[in-house]
């Protein structure tokens, strides 16, 4: 049986009571949240130059370092020691705090996440009865930071970028929780980690000797296709970056911000695009589940495949216009994504009899 991380971390310093709980959950968020930082900052600086270069055959980053590794070193060194420009009429403490809650909500979303274990330790610091609420909860408050920077800036390209942000989460998180809700209807619970546990225990076939595991993704193909449009949406990459749409207002809610404010935005938003890829591995992939290879590799695996799925998309697929983006969130996904709530409740309904 895994030991959770926080007790693992507990026992490991050796003090116990209150104090070695807080002190064994504060060092197992700490560990869990640079480890994500370290993945956003490999996907970020290097390996989307690299993916983008190989579906658009050019040469990306190759002389920093070996394979180019070091541009992660140079891009932070750069931007880091930019001075931080704080233009005329901000609404200052709007503006300061504005990149540090796009940060913090992606990363407060881990907190529920089951990544598996390595070395007999169960990588989730929590695990209550209402995570997948929890976890939908703090990565929407994601939305009020792009509102406040976009509002805070006194700037009209980065007013707009704010408005589209709202208007297009608004219009993709409720297709994103109804279709989630679809998962719920299977397992009978909100606990992420029974969600992993029905999946992985329920045999969906065996064949030729080899047990094929119940994956949502197996058992309801259409909610699991609804549920990666949604989140595209929701982080939003292409073709669905209207509220930074380069060619049309500069860079949206980011236009007034450099520096280490900079930074914060740009991990933010490949900080989210992992966990939505973190999200969807446990609905529809079985979270860490997976054959010969630990569980906390096979979950990195599908969460950088997550991450791969949305470069080429980013590569290959042109931006749709904003109106045309709502009228897709509101007359095509909402509808679909309440389909497949109806069509899964009879299914259930029927398998329950």
């Amino acid at each position: 049986m895994s030991t959770p991380l926080p007790d693992f971390i507990t026992n490991l310093i050796g003090i116990g009571g209150p104090l070695g709980d807080y002190l064994g959950a504060f060092l197992g968020a700490f560990l869990v949240a640079n480890f994500m930082l370290i993945t956003t900052a490999l996907a970020g600086p290097w390996a989307k130059r690299k993916i983008t270069a190989a579906f658009t055959d050019r040469i990306a980053v190759n002389r920093v370092g070996p394979f180019g590794l070091l541009i992660i070193v140079a891009d932070a060194v750069r931007l880091l020691s930019k001075e931080l420009v704080v233009p005329e009429g901000v609404d200052r403490p709007a503006w300061d705090l504005a990149p540090i809650v796009m940060a913090a909500s992606a990363l407060l979303g881990f907190a529920v996440i089951p990544m598996g274990s390595i070395f007999g330790i169960n990588l989730q610091l929590a695990d209550p009865e209402t995570g997948l609420v929890y976890v939908f909860a703090v990565a929407s408050i994601a939305s009020l930071g792009l509102v406040m920077g976009g509002y805070a800036s006194n700037n009209k390209f980065s007013l707009l970028g704010g408005l589209r942000a709202v208007a297009q989460n608004l219009a993709y998180e409720i297709p994103l929780v109804v279709t989630a809700a679809s998962v719920v209807l299977f397992t009978g619970t909100l606990q992420m980690s029974a969600i992993v546990d029905v999946q992985v225990n329920t045999t969906l076939a065996v064949i030729g000797g080899v047990r094929i595991p119940a994956w949502f993704a197996f058992v309801n193909p259409f909610a699991f296709v609804l549920f990666v449009a949604a989140n595209v949406a929701e982080v939003g990459r292409n073709p669905f970056d209207t509220p930074e749409a380069p060619t049309e207002i500069v860079a949206g809610y980011q236009t007034e911000y450099s520096s280490v404010y900079f930074v914060l935005f740009y991990l933010g938003e490949f900080i989210h695009i992992f966990l939505g890829g973190a999200i969807i591995a446990t609905l529809f992939l079985g979270g860490p589940d997976g054959p010969v290879l630990p569980g906390f590799v096979w979950f990195n695996i599908k969460i950088w495949a997550v991450f791969l799925f949305t470069q080429w998309l980013r590569s290959a697929v042109p931006r749709v216009r904003i109106d045309q983006l709502i009228e897709i969130g509101w007359k095509g996904m909402l509808v679909l994504s309440f389909a497949n709530l109806v069509l899964t409740a009879v299914i259930v309904g029927v398998m329950n009899v």
